[in-house]
């Protein structure tokens, strides 16, 4: 099994235990801003779910429908993703609403914090897993759900300040307003997704570091050739496009020009994770006198 859906799966079973564990926390003290943090967290079992999915279908190969792959159901997962947050924000905010119209005191909230923390401290340790092994992975999925999870962590962090306030205070419509400031912070995490998923969809090229490293790769292994120009990148899932135009000597033989593409081809896919690499052939009189010059 792929190791991106593997961990897919373990954040299933995580996001499982923390919504037990936050629910719990929630039906000890009758806390809006606990329950709150419980509802998101109905999102990121789902989230787990859709993630799973595409991790499943960008794994597949390339067929006569999908011949450059399925990367971009990953994107589409990311997008599912921050549109689940956003719901999660809305009913949050209903809550919240809730809370302010018919307060009422936490019970045992002590007790409550502390198996709210619990499910805290597993969240921390799993987003960032989620964050490092997705950007390793390149798995757009795996790093929207750890920053989604991320995000929950914060709204936990909120939350229990929130409940010793009120329970410091006395005022039980604070329990209310920090629900409706989780509210706030999750609508801002869901809007960060899909930015950034949506980016991803609409082909994004390659960060500007990349696209050096690629250039300078193409100079290096690009022996006996005039030059190269049109360069375009674009990322797809754990594939990175690159295609550009190749100007070498009319004298050149169809051979000699196919063994330099060879070589370039051969080099850019050791230094770039999942490079699929498109070279068109062009005569010398076809040179732009720009673009990347040949060392």
């Amino acid at each position: 099994m792929e190791r991106s859906l593997k961990i897919a799966l373990g954040s299933f079973f995580v996001s499982l235990v923390v919504l037990a564990i936050k629910y719990a926390a929630y039906w000890i003290t009758g806390s809006v801003a606990l329950l709150s943090d419980a509802l998101e967290s109905i999102i990121n079992v789902v989230s787990a779910l859709a993630v799973i999915l595409s991790v499943k279908i960008a794994s597949q190969p390339p067929d006569e429908e999908h011949p450059y792959g399925h990367h971009k159901a990953e994107y589409l997962s990311a997008v599912l993703v921050g549109s689940l947050i956003v719901v999660a924000a809305l009913a949050i905010m209903h809550e919240a609403y809730m809370g302010f119209l018919h307060p009422k005191p936490i019970d045992a909230a002590w007790t409550g914090l502390a198996v709210s923390s619990i499910a805290t401290i597993i969240n921390v340790a799993w987003a960032s897993l989620l964050i490092r092994q997705g950007r390793i992975q390149r798995s757009a999925s795996l790093v929207a759900d750890g920053k989604h999870l991320m995000a929950d962590v914060v709204t936990s962090v909120g939350v229990v300040v929130g409940v010793v306030l009120v329970v410091l205070t006395g005022i039980t419509q604070l329990d209310a307003a920090i629900a409706a400031l989780v509210a706030v912070h999750v609508l801002w995490s869901g809007w960060g997704v899909l930015k950034e998923s949506a980016s991803g969809l609409l082909d994004e090229a390659a960060p500007p570091e990349e696209l050096a490293r690629i250039k300078e790769i193409i100079s290096l292994n690009a022996d006996d050739a005039i030059e190269a120009h049109a360069l375009r990148t674009r990322h797809a899932g754990k594939a990175t496009f690159i295609d550009f135009h190749l100007v070498v000597s009319a004298e050149m033989s169809v051979g000699q020009s196919h063994d330099i593409c060879d070589k370039i081809e051969d080099a850019l896919r050791k230094a770039i994770s999942g490079a699929i690499v498109t070279i068109h052939v062009e005569p010398e009189h076809k040179a732009k006198h720009k673009g990347i010059i040949v060392v």
